[in-house]
């Protein structure tokens, strides 16, 4: 067994605790102007406004690793919709349209609610179990 193999479940918490902070800064943005953004004040019965609900409670879920594979299942559906509705028709590249940052968190969100959440989570302490 190498260290790569010893650090791999670590590196894992480390991806989704970072991955959810992420997540969370696009619901704080929207409802509490942190960080202030154009996002800032969306209104909370929007398409946008459901997303941001989502993005604030998954994303500390998912930052804590409490719920992580259920959570994380959704935040992947949620950033496949953002891409989807609002980043593929302004261009097919994600560079081009805005729209990496969703692709990205959308396949890490993917692989978390099948891999779960590592040792390092809420999950783990509590029930004994890495979901």
């Amino acid at each position: 067994m190498g260290i790569s193999d010893t650090m791999t479940p670590y590196l894992q918490s480390l991806l989704r605790f970072v991955a959810g902070l992420v997540f969370l800064q696009f619901g704080t943005s929207k409802f509490m102007h942190i960080p202030h953004s154009p996002i800032s004040g969306t209104l909370a019965m929007s398409a946008s406004g459901i997303a941001g609900v989502i993005e604030l409670a998954c994303g500390f879920l998912i930052a804590v690793g409490l719920c992580t594979r259920p959570a994380c299942f959704l935040a992947s559906g949620t950033m496949a919709a953002c891409y989807s509705i609002t980043h593929a028709p302004l261009s097919f590249f994600p560079l081009l349209n805005g729209g990496g940052e969703a692709v990205l968190l959308c396949l890490v969100f993917l692989f978390l609610s099948t891999a779960g959440g590592g040792p390092l989570s809420l999950d783990r302490i509590l029930f004994g179990k890495m979901s």
